[in-house]
């Protein structure tokens, strides 16, 4: 007599619902690990290293403030901005907004509506 198994549910299923996540992916190199340094401090931040990237990831909203990432890396006010943030960054998950002090990642696009003359009340 032969048994039939249950399928096995993958793990790689479609599932719609929000991560609440954002983040991004660093190059594996000085810079890149300064930022890591800096952003593995904060509480709802998770850093993972690989061989040729580093992934900062976070719940919910992260800051990249540039004076910190200044401060760690040893160097004058005002030396890592957008440009160098760019630079270092592969890609990023999140709605991502710049400002003169800092990057801003949201998970929510929702939550950067405020940044992003995004009205969040219905058309009629």
């Amino acid at each position: 007599m032969t048994t039939l198994k249950q399928p096995v549910e993958s793990p790689y299923k479609v599932d719609n619902t929000a991560s609440n996540m954002c983040g991004f992916t660093l190059m594996n190199n000085q810079v890149g690990e300064v930022v890591a340094e800096v952003m593995a401090h904060k509480d709802n931040v998770t850093i993972t290293p690989l061989p040729s990237m580093i992934r900062v990831d976070a719940r919910n909203r992260m800051d990249v403030v540039y004076s910190e990432i200044d401060e760690a890396a040893g160097e004058e006010d005002g030396w890592f901005n957008s440009a160098e943030f760019e630079e270092s960054m592969s890609t990023h998950y999140g709605r991502m907004v710049h400002l003169d002090d800092r990057t801003i990642m949201f998970a929510n696009p929702e939550d950067a509506a405020e940044y992003l003359d995004f009205d969040l009340k219905p058309i009629r």
